[in-house]
């Protein structure tokens, strides 16, 4: 036999008992070969998703509208009798008083007949006293007292209608304001009810504007207002009405805010920035991004309930600012789901991670409850 062929032969039995030894060495080796795969199932069917637990604040929310300025009184003053005018005294501009003298009428004949039912007056009593001196002795009839009693009220008004004729010779400015218009001229001849002077009350100033239904009921009286006018001034006001009827074009409610005018510096009809408060609401400041839809189309935030199971909430977006949404209708402290809230459905088991750790979250365990900042300026 040759000798290479000898040296193969010694080679397999080598090989061959060499890969016996490692199968019959390890006999474990076998044993972790039948053990079946992990079992992933149940692991990957429970998504994980981050939470947050966040405490609800008291929002002051505030509405920015456009608007104008109002005086708080104006009027027409009319001439009250007719004649013509001798006297004039409301140029335009001019700041006056309660009760100051705007114009006169020519007095022409009133002082005569004031004069003259005075007379008559003088007579009248002198006879009402002389019947009521015979009557009680008994020479006059009750009838004749009577009839001096009415001839005696007779004068009296005809006095007084003399006086008041008088009186409305001279037209005055009923309340303190400022004259912008002056219809007539010395020597014009005006009748009963004629246009004198426009007058119109700048102190306070009205501040006003147009709110819509949704806001209108979250305002109230006596809150502070700020507004900003077209040249740039800043004032402050006070709420003073809010109506309760709505315009029924606009569906809008008319509502005034006062502000103090004592120098006159502020002008009637100008153009106006008015930021309004509306009443404190307790709500959750969060990211428009977690916000969600139901299957039925309702906005609404993804929480976290009991037994790790997701609970859809529906809210309504109150107030808006760079920071984020202002969102109401959560319980004043929510675990919110922050990541992973669009892969995940209402009742559905759920994995939580704490957003800031991104370790575990355990219910009731001390977790963090995060006070995002206010921007009081909004």
């Amino acid at each position: 036999m040759k000798r290479s062929f000898l040296i193969a032969i010694v080679l397999a039995v080598a090989a061959a008992a060499w890969i016996g030894s490692g199968q019959l060495g390890d006999p474990g080796a076998s044993k972790a070969s039948d053990k079946p795969p992990a079992d992933l199932t149940t692991e990957a069917a429970v998504p994980s998703v981050r939470v947050r637990v966040q405490q609800a604040q008291v929002r002051q929310a505030r509405i920015t509208l456009r608007g104008q300025t109002e005086a708080d009184r104006k009027i027409d003053i009319k001439a009250e009798t007719k004649g013509r005018i001798v006297e004039l005294d409301a140029e335009k501009g001019r700041l006056v008083e309660a009760g100051a003298l705007l114009a006169r009428i020519d007095a022409d004949e009133r002082p005569a007949r004031l004069a003259e039912a005075r007379s008559r007056l003088k007579q009248r009593q002198i006879e009402f006293e002389a019947n009521t001196q015979l009557t009680q002795k008994g020479f006059r009839a009750e009838t004749q007292l009577a009839a001096a009693q009415a001839n005696l009220d007779e004068a009296k008004t005809a006095v007084k209608a003399a006086l008041m004729a008088m009186d409305d010779i001279s037209i005055e400015a009923p309340f303190a304001g400022t004259i912008v218009a002056r219809y007539v001229e010395i020597g014009d001849f005006v009748e009963m009810g004629d246009p004198v002077a426009r007058l119109i009350d700048l102190d306070p100033l009205l501040v006003v504007v147009q709110v819509s239904e949704r806001d209108a009921g979250r305002l109230k009286t006596g809150a502070l207002a700020s507004a900003r006018l077209i040249d740039g001034q800043a004032v402050e006001g006070v709420v003073s009405y809010i109506s309760p009827e709505a315009d029924p074009e606009t569906r809008t409610f008319r509502v005034e805010a006062e502000v103090e005018n004592l120098d006159g510096k502020l002008s009637d009809g100008a153009s106006a920035e008015v930021t309004l408060p509306l009443l404190q609401v307790v709500a959750h400041l969060i990211s428009p991004a977690i916000l969600t839809l139901s299957d039925s189309g309702q906005i609404g935030v993804k929480t976290l309930g009991p037994g790790n199971r997701v609970v859809f909430i529906p809210v309504k977006v109150i107030d808006e600012e760079p920071a984020g949404v202002w969102i109401s209708g959560l319980p004043d402290r929510a675990i919110l789901i922050t990541v992973g809230q669009e892969f995940i459905n209402d009742g559905q088991a759920v994995r939580p991670i704490d957003e800031k750790t991104l370790t575990p979250f355990v219910q009731g365990a001390g977790a963090s409850t995060a006070v995002l900042p206010r921007d009081d300026a909004t």
